[in-house]
């Protein structure tokens, strides 16, 4: 009998690029302490204002999932 466990965390990417950079910075980030990452789902796009109106800063909410190793 034999399978495989995926375990899920939950990380917050910041950018001052882009929605998409965050959500790279978020996984660049985790894949320096975790090995085996298989995927990532996107679970919030936030972002920062400035008083002209500007998007400045870019927040992604993330899961990624990964093997637990045996």
């Amino acid at each position: 009998m034999g399978g495989n466990v995926v375990k899920v965390i939950e990380l917050v990417g910041e950018s001052e690029q882009s929605w998409e950079d965050a959500v790279q910075v978020a996984v660049k980030e985790a894949c320096k302490t975790l090995r085996g990452i298989t995927g990532v789902e996107v679970l919030n796009w936030t972002g920062k204002v400035d008083p002209q109106g500007e998007i400045v800063g870019y927040r992604a909410n993330v899961q990624v999932a990964f093997e637990v190793e045996n």
